[in-house]
């Protein structure tokens, strides 16, 4: 009966052990996978649980005690604001920079950039939430600063996530502000470049810097170390380059 329970015990410890929980926003859902591959080569034994969602909501998640051990947001503000807050064990850190892209599921003249938006024809607009999601402000941002926000606002459908914007994109508007990193996934390369899509001028925003962090309850976590520091190497940053990224 003691080796019984013993040998239940070690399995059952198996089961936890080497397990991390990550919090990431939504624009780095198609890189994370292969991000989390790259990873494993040296690291098989960690497993990586990824929860996806609006940077916003997620900040406001770990701060209802979510049981996350690292946070990779889609901006510097939130994990700034938990830091301050007292819930980081570093300081927050960019680990790429992202930008933002028009698409639309069919063929469109984009010679014109941004001011595509002036088009008659286009009923419906995608955007994420600017309250809770980054790209979703710096679309707004962008707009402003090209004077289209006013006359094109009612035309707003708005993604709580960036993913869910890139759906509403090619479903339920005729056009939609994108984080350039989801036209990298092996789902969006049928949408070409001038055809589908063009970027957002960066001159038009703020730079998207996202900001990661290590979370309190992750304190003496080596495996959690391993993770944050294998996203600010080399390698990881060669990832983020080719889902679109740049890289600091």
């Amino acid at each position: 009966m003691k080796k019984l329970l013993v040998l239940m015990f070690l399995i059952s410890t198996s089961l936890f052990a080497g397990t991390i929980n990550i919090a990431v926003a939504a624009n780095v859902s198609y890189a994370i996978d292969d991000l989390i591959k790259q990873f494993n080569k040296q690291n098989p034994d960690t497993k990586v649980l990824v929860t996806l969602g609006s940077s916003g909501k997620l900040t406001a998640q770990i701060k209802n005690a979510a049981p996350y051990h690292i946070f990779m947001a889609a901006n510097m503000k939130y994990p700034i604001t938990l830091d301050n807050d007292g819930l980081s064990l570093t300081k927050p850190l960019v680990y790429a920079q992202g930008s933002l892209a028009i698409l639309s599921s069919k063929e469109k003249d984009f010679s014109k950039g941004i001011n595509i938006v002036k088009n008659k024809n286009i009923e419906k607009i995608a955007i994420a939430n600017p309250k809770t999601a980054p790209y979703g402000k710096a679309t707004v941002e962008a707009l402003k600063n090209a004077k289209l926000y006013k006359s094109i606002e009612k035309k707003f459908v708005y993604g709580e996530s960036i993913s869910q914007t890139v759906s509403f994109s090619i479903t339920a508007a005729e056009l939609g502000f994108i984080a350039k990193s989801s036209l990298y996934s092996k789902k969006m390369k049928k949408y070409k470049e001038g055809i589908n899509w063009t970027d957002v001028d960066p001159k038009l925003y703020t730079p998207i810097n996202q900001g990661i962090i290590i979370l309190k309850n992750a304190k003496d976590n080596k495996e959690v170390k391993a993770f944050y520091d294998f996203i600010l190497s080399a390698k990881a940053k060669k990832i983020f380059k080719d889902f679109g990224y740049l890289v600091p």
